[in-house]
């Protein structure tokens, strides 16, 4: 199974960042989701394909930080819910029917469509205050395990607000 996830960045990232799974930039997942491999190693580019339209159009989007909560076991993460905005709430439930059509497995499939709770978990001392607001200027695939390791995360794709056209990481 290939692990990847749809977030929009609140923090500036750059095509192909590489950085340790402890250590994520700010972001608001959209979709976590596993396909086979029998979707093919060009997943990434189906998926980029699907995707581009909605992301495209939800670009440049403000949200804004709503309360507090706990999520996950017990309640033991600290996270900044997001209030409801339509085009955010859309640009997921695209990404689900897009996830879907390459036969992916949601991994929260009790989180997602009408029970989606956009959220930014706090990190390492950061997160935003209630009433804050933050553009929706960074939307990414990102590989949960990049080569099959899972100490590091990989942005696959990057769609900036300025640039508008998906972003490739760069060859090693």
């Amino acid at each position: 199974m290939r692990n990847l996830i749809w977030v929009a960045f609140t923090e500036p990232v750059s095509p192909g960042l590489v950085f340790p799974r402890s250590d994520w930039p700010l972001h608001i997942t959209l979709l976590r989701f596993d396909v086979g491999t029998e979707a093919g190693a060009d997943v990434a580019d189906v998926l980029a394909d699907l995707a581009e339209a909605p992301v495209k159009g939800a670009l440049g989007t403000q949200l804004t930080v709503g309360d507090e909560a706990g999520f996950g076991h017990m309640g033991s993460i600290p996270v900044s819910l997001i209030d409801h905005n339509p085009l955010l709430q859309g640009l997921h439930e695209e990404i689900v029917e897009a996830a879907n059509s390459v036969g992916g497995r949601i991994a929260t499939p009790n989180y997602v469509l009408d029970h989606y709770r956009p959220h930014i978990s706090h990190h390492d001392g950061k997160r935003p205050k209630s009433g804050d607001v933050v553009v929706l200027d960074q939307v990414a695939l990102v590989d949960m395990a990049p080569e099959g390791d899972h100490t590091i995360r990989r942005i696959l794709r990057l769609w900036t607000r300025e640039a508008q056209e998906p972003e490739e990481r760069q060859s090693a």
